[in-house]
């Protein structure tokens, strides 16, 4: 699971022409969900969220509070893009979980946020319908997160990724050994295989 977290000083989303959710000072965050995504995955994003220390404390110290310390808002969007893999320039999503499966995974993430902070102050989009987000980041402050059980798990990464590595490794590498070794027992079994000088040295000898 991939989130974007961005401290603001307001953000709201518009669906058509309604403004259907906004905050005041707080995060706001873009929530990315892929196929293999788990409960843990939720717990640790929640877990940060609520955690991070973005924010002053009291007396002005700053990263010193969390958005739970200051009682501040939680605006979260649902945005598959994040879990994006270039294919060339083309964007692949593939690795988004499906909405059928998203939609439910999401709105449980949401519920364990209310359960874990006050549920008044956990704000929310409209999954799967095209947004306007405008966000005002404060500072600019943006912060990248991934669960740790995420695509970047070598055991978990997707299927497009390992065909990317393979192929990227293939570019990168020379002839093989298993190669060289049987071009090594071509000139063995064949004496005129030889190198263009060896065989004017050859010649000469005979001469």
């Amino acid at each position: 699971m991939k989130a974007i977290v961005q401290r603001v000083t307001k953000a709201s989303i518009t669906v058509g022409e309604e403004q259907i959710s906004s905050i005041g000072r707080g995060l706001c965050v873009l929530l990315g969900i892929s196929v293999v995504d788990t409960q843990k995955d939720v717990d640790y994003m929640v877990r940060k969220i609520l955690n991070l220390r973005l924010f002053e404390d009291e007396s002005g110290r700053a990263w010193s509070s969390s958005v739970m310390d200051r009682e501040l808002e939680v605006l979260c969007v649902s945005q598959f893009t994040l879990q994006c893999i270039l294919k060339g320039n083309k964007p692949d999503f593939h690795s988004a979980m499906p909405a059928e499966l998203a939609q439910p995974f999401y709105n449980n993430m949401l519920e364990q946020l209310r359960e874990a902070y006050k549920p008044e102050l956990i704000k929310d989009g409209q999954f799967g319908a095209k947004m306007q987000v405008l966000i005002q980041n404060d500072g600019p402050v943006t912060i990248h997160l991934e669960s740790p059980a995420g695509p970047t798990d070598p055991k978990l990464l997707s299927k497009q990724e390992k065909q990317q590595q393979r192929k990227e490794k293939t570019r990168s590498k020379g002839p093989s050994e298993s190669s060289r070794e049987k071009a090594a027992l071509r000139s063995k079994a064949d004496p005129s295989v030889s190198s263009g000088a060896e065989g004017d040295v050859s010649s000469e000898r005979e001469s």
